[in-house]
């Protein structure tokens, strides 16, 4: 250890991202990426980008692709904020609007980025256990908080909240900043994009790795109150101006712009994961309610570990997470139905072996 680490780095556990294997062989389910390629007119606009370009700083503005996602959600562009990836945009969330003397919260499931990063800024935060069956009971939350984080649909749960809860809490706690990570909204969630027009107290927090097959390319998105966005702006200029890059803002741009793709590939995820669940129920396992791009499931009676290492040995890879809860359940990732074909092959033959 370094004797020039800071207390911080002394002191705080990082994020672990999902494995990332080199050997490309793998049936790759564990990091919830999409399994089709990126739009044709995504591509094409990489392809586009000229030497000159590449020589210039990108426009710090990212103005051209706000322009666009301000058209395709109804909205003005000074209610849109576009970073390198999500977590980016969440990273710059907090030193936004959050004090040490502040308590956030959210729920002990979730996205384990979300203490990361208030260790990492030193927030105080709370995480508030989910109901026995894995959903969100908002009577369990201080009425005293400064923001409440919710992932909809949770991840790694995939269970989703209706847009109406949500605003039923905006209105209830109109004081507490309410922040929607909407990254697998697009599964079979609701929006709640359109409920910044109304609620001061609203960000919402998307992503172009998921439905839109941008992982590569890191784009993430805030949508909020301008006054909400002009904090956001604030904390980047402090850090850095050129958050994107000219190849991302480009692809990201044509990506959104080409809406048939988009409801296409969402669509055929959406009708490969209806048949993974119904599958998996008839081998015996366990499922919650999916409303994202993976599946959250378990067999009872068996190992988690042993069930995800069994899959890693014939060439699939899935997520488990190492905590009390939830240490049985496997996070299953929709791939192609041949992906998926092969997936539930493995999973029967593992349940012929050990009975």
């Amino acid at each position: 250890m370094s004797r020039f680490y800071s207390d911080t780095v002394r002191s705080i556990t990082p994020y672990v991202p999902g494995e990332q294997p080199k050997d490309r062989s793998f049936i790759k389910l564990n990091t919830n990426e999409n399994p089709y390629p990126a739009s044709p007119m995504a591509v094409a606009a990489i392809h586009s980008v000229s030497g000159v370009e590449a020589r210039l700083y990108p426009d710090p503005e990212v103005a051209d692709l706000r322009r666009t996602l301000a058209a395709y959600h109804g909205l003005e562009i000074d209610r849109i904020f576009v970073g390198n990836g999500s977590d980016e945009v969440l990273a710059m969330m907090y030193p936004a609007f959050f004090n040490r003397t502040d308590t956030i919260a959210f729920p002990d499931i979730t996205y384990s980025f979300y203490p990361v990063y208030a260790a990492l800024y030193e927030i105080p935060f709370t995480a508030v256990p989910l109901s026995e069956d894995f959903t969100v009971d908002f009577r369990d939350y201080p009425n005293t908080l400064k923001a409440l984080l919710l992932a909809n649909p949770n991840a790694p749960t995939a269970i989703a909240v209706s847009a109406g809860e949500i605003e039923a809490q905006l209105k209830l706690r109109p004081d507490t900043l309410i922040i929607v990570d909407e990254a697998y909204v697009d599964f079979g969630a609701e929006s709640v994009i359109p409920l910044t027009r109304r609620h001061d107290n609203l960000l919402v927090i998307q992503t172009m790795s998921k439905a839109r097959s941008l992982a590569g390319l890191r784009v993430g998105m805030a949508f909020g109150n301008p006054e909400l966005i002009r904090g956001l702006e604030c904390i980047r200029d402090s850090f850095n101006s050129y958050t994107l890059d000219v190849v991302a803002q480009r692809a990201a741009k044509a990506s959104y712009e080409d809406v048939a793709y988009f409801e296409q590939t969402r669509r055929a995820i959406i009708a490969t994961r209806e048949k993974a669940v119904a599958a998996l129920a008839a081998i015996g396992f366990t499922v919650l309610p999916s409303s994202a791009n993976f599946v959250f499931c378990t067999m009872p009676g068996k190992s988690g570990a042993e069930v995800q290492q069994y899959l890693r040995d014939n060439g699939v890879l899935v997520r488990r997470f190492n905590t009390p809860r939830i240490k049985e359940w496997l996070r299953i990732t929709i791939g192609t139905d041949e992906e998926m074909d092969e997936v539930l092959r493995l999973l029967r033959l593992f349940v012929q072996e050990k009975i």
